[in-house]
């Protein structure tokens, strides 16, 4: 070979020697061009991931931030106003008021050996007042403090989890939307006081999110952190079975990812198992914290459940001198009962929009508040099924979403009030 197409020639030793062809400067010049390349983009990629959480967290921040100071403003005022004549009203009180005392007691003094028909610790699941445990001897501060700090923090996971959500299922607009509803429903005061819904709530949402994207394990270990949280999180074995059943159906049990699947809902109860465990051997019975709640708080499914309550409840009206004084309680659970409705039609006229799993979810959490004899779908429960709340935030537009934000803030001030101060009106 001679000429041009001679790309190398032998040395005395044997070895090829590269000769310079037409082309070469033009070569060598690749390299350095695709280094540069590579250095800009690793200089620009960071920076662009940032911006782009910082433009996600933004609008949850504001909101769920405003709300919290809001409210943190009106504990202030409550115990200055209501705190030289109403018993027990302080900041520490009204922060551990309601289930925050029994939380509290759990994380200090734990379980009894024996069943008691009488309120006990038992009647809890232990791990959020395992995790303000924890949180109380690492920051050296009191636990009604620590339990504060979790459900501050879980409330703006749950928040931000939630504006994804919503973006997945209905766009970035009614995600902005839904999160302004969210932070001021009523029921996210439990964002503000020592309440377990801090951490389940943001749970069961991540779980929603990892079920979308097929992630099973995540979705499975979310779900069994949950369930030692409380009974109602036992809903999210059905999530993640109804996902698992879904993907077996669509594609067949010889489809890997399928067969994978059924690590989320395999996974879904081991807290609530291992609780009980823990139960059989320290008392005797797996089953003694419902026995607690069964006989501390007279607690009891019955499908009759709501249907009591009304009757009471106009009784009371009627006839406070025979029935009592009329409970705030029942009230709003009745009110809570009439916006379950009108959530439960919206999201059946927008059923294809959600995953059959969230349906499940919101059925099996609309089944639990609607027999449960002492907790009536009160702005918390509803909260923690939340895609009935957010749908609120799909359907209405114009005025009827202006006056839905301001009925919203209105309650939000006057039942974080009353629950707060005295002993009429529980979350």
């Amino acid at each position: 070979m001679d000429g041009p197409e001679l790309a190398g020639a032998a040395r005395p030793d044997g070895d090829l020697d590269v000769l310079p062809s037409p082309g070469d400067a033009a070569t060598a010049a690749v390299p350095d061009a695709v280094s540069q390349l590579d250095l800009e983009i690793e200089s620009v990629a960071p920076s662009s991931r940032f911006d782009s959480w910082r433009e996600e967290l933004r609008w949850p921040l504001m909101a769920y931030g405003g709300t919290r100071i809001a409210l943190l403003v009106l504990a202030i005022a409550c115990d200055l106003i209501f705190g030289p004549i109403v018993a027990k009203t302080s900041i520490a009180h009204e922060i551990g008021n309601w289930d925050g005392f029994w939380y509290i007691r759990v994380a200090t003094l734990g379980y009894p050996r024996s069943i008691l028909h009488t309120q006990t610790t038992l009647g809890f699941f232990p791990l959020y007042s395992m995790v303000m445990w924890l949180v109380s001897h690492v920051l050296m501060v009191p636990y009604f403090v620590s339990g504060l700090l979790i459900s501050l923090v879980g409330g703006f996971v749950a928040t931000v989890l939630v504006q994804r959500l919503v973006t997945i299922w209905w766009g970035p607009e009614t995600a902005r939307k839904a999160v302004l509803l969210f932070c001021l429903f009523p029921g996210s005061i439990v964002f503000s006081m020592d309440y377990s819904e801090g951490l389940l709530i943001p749970l069961a949402a991540g779980c929603m999110l990892a079920l979308h994207h097929r992630r099973w394990l995540l979705a499975g270990v979310l779900a069994g952190i949950a369930t030692a949280i409380g009974p109602d999180a036992l809903v999210l074995v059905a999530l993640c079975g109804a996902a698992s059943l879904a993907r077996l159906w669509r594609y067949g049990w010889r489809d890997a990812d399928a067969r994978r699947s059924l690590v989320a809902p395999l996974l879904a109860p081991a807290g609530a198992v291992a609780f009980g465990l823990f139960l059989q051997v320290w008392t005797g019975s797996f089953l003694a914290s419902f026995t607690a709640q069964k006989y501390g708080w007279h607690e009891v499914t019955t499908v009759t459940a709501l249907p009591a309550l009304l009757v009471l409840t106009v009784r009371q009206a009627v006839d406070p001198a025979l029935y009592g004084a009329l409970n705030l309680n029942g009230v709003v659970g009745l009110l809570g009962a009439a916006f379950l409705l009108v959530g439960l039609r919206w999201l059946w006229r927008d059923r294809l929009t959600i995953p059959i799993e969230v349906w499940v979810f919101v059925a099996a959490m609309t089944f639990l508040i609607t027999t449960s004899s002492e907790v009536p779908p009160n702005p918390r429960m509803l909260l923690t099924a939340f895609p009935v709340v957010l749908i609120f935030a799909r359907r209405l537009t114009g005025r009827g979403w202006t006056r839905m934000v301001r009925v919203t803030a209105g309650s939000f001030v006057l039942l974080s009030t009353l629950t707060y101060v005295g002993a009429v009106l529980r979350p």
